[in-house]
């Protein structure tokens, strides 16, 4: 039996328009950002049309816009076939929602408040972010370690074979990108970010979001949820609301979740949700499996839903 493994895109997929065509084709994804615009006492789903990009890329609408459209798109779709689901960092939010530990209003009010909260710890310690290409795991960590006295720097995501991101102090992420160099990276690039995601420098987001996680019922999954902490599944409630409290300072281990992903069975992965990124990704992670996306109603309609 062929295993489908489902998997949520985070910060960054975003594009203004998105959505749009799904609430003007389908009556589940309108019914969804109704629900949305009703739940945050705003319209989100304006947002989300219309933009303007600035508005959109502002982390505290970003994470709950791609939240719900990638849940309008699981909604439409409906799939029976899923075996496992994964999330990158935001995304983990919508991988819970569909294997039923989480409901959509209180992962969309979670969502919400974690991009204020990030948002916020952005401002009050504002950080850097850079991509590093073509150096492995042991190296970039050696350079971090080495980097520190210049200032708090960590790997926030292991996206795929020789592709890791750095977040931290600005001065800390800068002597790393140097020292990155030095030890012949292909590639070293600061992104554009609002704040030093998956670092120590999270941590008054993280301290504020524990409130919440307190506060909310989490269900036990109906079926494995690879946590971004461990890379591991996950299933039981009281894990599933300690991993996403861990997850605001730890790195998002993503190739590692797809390495499992695919050793637990998967042979199929489906990105849901805006843009393709994760698809890219998984090709580099496992070369040869099979890969599919849904973002629009065009795709959607074509796949013959």
């Amino acid at each position: 039996m062929v295993k489908v493994a489902y998997i949520f895109p985070g910060q960054g997929s975003q594009y203004v328009g998105m959505g749009r065509d799904l609430v003007a084709e389908f009556p589940a994804a309108m019914e969804l950002f109704q629900k949305a615009d009703a739940a945050l006492g705003f319209s989100l789903s304006k947002i989300c049309f219309e933009g303007p990009e600035e508005e959109l890329k502002q982390t505290k609408n970003t994470q709950p816009a791609i939240f719900l459209q990638s849940l309008a798109v699981w909604n439409i779709l409906n799939p029976r076939d899923a075996s496992m689901t994964a999330g990158h960092s935001l995304g983990e939010y919508s991988a819970l929602v569909a294997a039923g530990a989480l409901s959509f209003e209180e992962g969309l009010r979670l969502v919400r408040l974690r991009g204020e909260l990030m948002q916020k710890a952005g401002e009050e310690n504002p950080g850097a972010m850079a991509a590093v290409v073509g150096l492995d795991a042991k190296i970039v960590g050696e350079v971090c370690c080495t980097a520190w006295k210049d200032g708090i720097v960590q790997a926030a995501n292991f996206n795929s074979p020789g592709q890791i991101v750095i977040s931290g102090s600005v001065s800390g992420v800068r002597k790393a990108m140097e020292l990155g160099k030095e030890r012949g990276a292909k590639l070293v690039k600061e992104l554009v970010v609002s704040g030093a995601f998956h670092s120590p420098l999270m941590q008054s987001a993280k301290d504020g979001l524990k409130v919440a996680l307190d506060k909310t019922e989490f269900r036990d999954a109906s079926i494995p949820v690879y946590a971004n902490v461990t890379a591991r599944p996950v299933q039981k409630a009281d894990e599933i609301r300690a991993m996403l409290f861990e997850q605001v300072t730890s790195p998002v281990r993503w190739e590692e979740t797809i390495i499992n992903m695919a050793a637990d069975g998967a042979s199929s992965f489906t990105e849901i949700g805006p843009g393709k990124v994760l698809q890219g990704l998984v090709k580099r992670i496992i070369p040869g499996a099979s890969i599919a996306g849904f973002d629009t109603a065009a795709n959607i309609s074509a796949a013959g839903t």
